[in-house]
């Protein structure tokens, strides 16, 4: 019905949270600990709607991640960062989105909702 969401975060609790969110709403949920593993999700599941990134995380952070996903689904970077040269830079790689962690629902769900409409 309303698509499907790669969730990518290193903490398994935000994953669960973000992931009851959308699942809650109505969206298929796959998540991942850190890019790299989102890079292989991405190749296993070409029918992601949406993506959820955090910034900070090991083996490839948010950033990297943005730099090699070749994917058509916008990006939300869901993350404790709020410096300006790092949302300057994710917007630059095309992130649409940015949201500052702990996050609201219904602040996720209205940039899901508005982003996998305009996809």
């Amino acid at each position: 019905m309303a698509g499907k969401i790669l969730v990518i975060d290193d903490s398994m609790l935000v994953r669960k949270q973000v992931g009851s969110t959308l699942t809650a709403a109505g969206y298929t949920v796959v998540d991942a600990a850190d890019g790299a593993e989102a890079l292989e999700r991405l190749k296993a599941h070409g029918d992601v709607s949406l993506i959820v990134c955090d910034v900070n995380m090991p083996r490839m952070n948010g950033i990297e991640f943005l730099q090699h996903v070749q994917s058509s689904a916008p990006v939300v970077m869901l993350t404790t960062e709020g410096q300006p040269e790092i949302v300057l830079r994710a917007k630059q790689l095309g992130a649409k989105a940015w949201i500052l962690k702990p996050f609201k629902p219904d602040h996720l769900l209205a940039a899901a909702k508005k982003l996998i409409g305009a996809a």
